[in-house]
């Protein structure tokens, strides 16, 4: 595994939704209830920015049309069969690092 720092826990707090690009891939990164996810960043529905819509509780909503994901789980809340990918994460010394392939 080679994680990759991509922003510190200040920057994200509790409820924080946001954007980060590495290497090319858009990421969305929640941070929920003081636990941290990463997921893909773009909606597969008309590709928005996941990491600039809003956080709802563990529910990611795209701000083009409203598609929400299950930043725990990857799952589009309306069809299961739907699921972005989620990516590993640690926590080190207040830096977010994720895992990516």
């Amino acid at each position: 595994m080679a994680f990759r720092p991509v922003c510190t826990v200040g920057q994200l707090p509790p409820g924080g939704l946001t954007e980060v690009i590495i290497d090319g891939k858009q990421l969305a990164l929640c941070n929920v209830d003081g636990a941290i996810h990463a997921m893909d960043g773009v909606c597969p529905h008309r590709g928005g920015s996941l990491g600039q819509g809003a956080l709802h509780g563990n529910m990611v909503v795209c701000p083009w049309h409203a598609w929400e994901f299950d930043c725990t789980t990857g799952q589009y809340d309306y069809n299961p069969c739907i699921q972005l990918t989620k990516f590993p994460v640690l926590v080190e010394g207040g830096d977010i690092l994720v895992d990516l392939p």
